[in-house]
């Protein structure tokens, strides 16, 4: 019985990613904390701490494909104990002295732990790859619309002109910042477990320090100075970083979604036959890409929230707190690898209609270049004067239904100061774009060649 929208057929689609849903599927899980401890017991075996042919027996068993998982849950449920079960899976078949010697030394926590860090760790290559190629689509959009005018808007109404290049080139040099931000991330994060009850690793032995580096290299993690089983800040901060991506990746949606209104008809997302709009409305093409992108976003942002709460820890060790994450970790990571995957969809399809941003550019009829003109004037008037001549200029203009540049030419004072060829360039969109160009062409000459642009 499928009750949630990751395991649904009909709706997982929307909310994660098939190699997502694998990464965080229970066989997935559950193989992290076995290949703790095999990596465990191969260290031990060359330290000299367990015998050899013990700890080939475990490497050899400590594989999910051997493991009842039925029998897991129904051992799990009868001694509500969460890795137990699995260990006496892993006992079946095997000798006497292996079993004694498997999980020597280490507590549950130790496994659970470092399993979710390998899991977050492979999940980490497919945020990465999706983020780039977000951004390399993002590059090209901000290239090819370097010069594409458009209205910028301010508290949702016309403000300037802008260009549509610019707007990507922002979104992309946003997103840059968050692969920096992923990337700095990675050795903080990528960290082992390997403390025992309290943290202190008494249950390892003299050579605790040794264990641990064997351990987190057979595992491609790193060590730490020191237990970090009730700080778990590492884990909020990649599930915060998660909440950031996704946060960027919903205010594009939504603009996305905004400009693809009848009214603006600026971009449409890809269209393909037999994409369906509406059941009573056959003319309906929606925005359910966009949509979807901003609507994501807010389920990531309340996922990662619960990592703040799992922050709050008592004592050496808090089950209220650290089994929170089983919950927040994963869904945080299934809906990321959602947006991420729809976003770079979406970019990839989309559809640029420079001629609708052009006519809701002259929509105001010059009134968007009321700046430009007030800071002209100035030069001659002073600006307040200036501004106060403008203000004059246009609320009449726009009460008599006049374009900006006849307002200007029947306003007295300002009829005296711009000859009708002067109004006319002062009033001209593509004139006033100021550094906007520049801008676009240094984000876009930067994240050429970046790392995390990398295919």
């Amino acid at each position: 019985m499928n009750v949630s929208v990751f395991d649904m057929t009909t709706m997982q689609h929307l909310w994660s990613t098939p190699e997502m849903r694998a990464v965080f599927s229970e066989e997935n899980r559950l193989q992290k904390w076995l290949d703790f401890e095999a990596a465990l017991a191969a260290t031990q075996a060359e330290l000299g701490i367990i015998p050899q042919d013990a700890a080939d027996e475990i490497v050899a068993a400590c594989k999910i494909e051997t493991i009842d998982l039925d029998a897991v849950a129904e051992e799990t449920r009868r001694i509500k104990h969460t890795l137990v079960p699995l260990l006496k899976q892993v006992h079946k078949g095997m000798s006497a002295e292996a079993a004694e010697n498997i999980h020597y030394g280490a507590t549950t926590q130790d496994v659970v732990d470092t399993g979710l860090i390998l899991q977050l760790k492979e999940a980490h290559q497919l945020v990465m790859r999706d983020l780039g190629l977000i951004g390399r689509e993002l590059l090209r959009l901000a290239a090819e619309h370097r010069d594409t005018v458009m209205v910028g808007r301010t508290h949702s109404v016309q403000a300037l002109p802008i260009t549509f290049g610019h707007k990507c080139a922002i979104w992309l040099d946003e997103l840059s910042r968050h692969a920096e931000r992923l990337k700095q991330a990675e050795p903080r994060l990528f960290v082992v477990m390997v403390v025992g009850a309290v943290g202190s690793q008494a249950s390892y032995g003299p050579q605790m320090a040794k264990i641990e580096a064997g351990v987190a290299e057979k595992l491609g993690l790193g060590a730490t100075d020191i237990s970090w089983a009730p700080a778990r800040d590492r884990i909020a901060e990649y599930c915060g970083l998660m909440a950031m991506v996704a946060a960027t990746l919903s205010k594009i949606g939504n603009e996305l979604t905004n400009m693809q209104r009848n009214e603006f008809a600026e971009i449409e997302e890809g269209f393909t036959t037999g994409k369906l709009g509406s059941s009573t409305m056959p003319h309906k093409r929606n925005p359910t890409s966009a949509e979807n992108v901003a609507m994501l976003g807010r389920s990531v942002r309340y996922s990662a929230t619960m990592m703040l709460e799992a922050m709050v820890a008592e004592h050496e060790r808090d089950g209220v707190a650290w089994k929170s994450e089983w919950k927040a970790v994963p869904e945080t990571m299934l809906v990321s690898g959602a947006i991420l995957f729809q976003a770079g969809a979406l970019l990839k399809g989309l559809r640029v209609d420079d001629g609708n941003m052009r006519k809701n550019v002259d929509m105001m009829q010059g009134y968007l270049l009321s700046e430009k003109v007030m800071l002209e004037l100035g030069q001659r008037v002073g600006k307040n004067t200036a501004h106060e001549w403008l203000y004059e200029a246009s609320m009449a203009g726009i009460e008599q239904g006049k374009s900006f540049a006849d307002a200007l030419r029947s306003h007295a004072h300002i009829a005296d100061t711009f000859s009708d060829e002067q109004v006319a360039e002062l009033t001209t969109p593509d004139a006033y774009l100021g550094a906007i160009g520049d801008s676009v062409d240094r984000v876009v000459a930067r994240e050429k060649g970046a790392d995390w642009l990398a295919e």
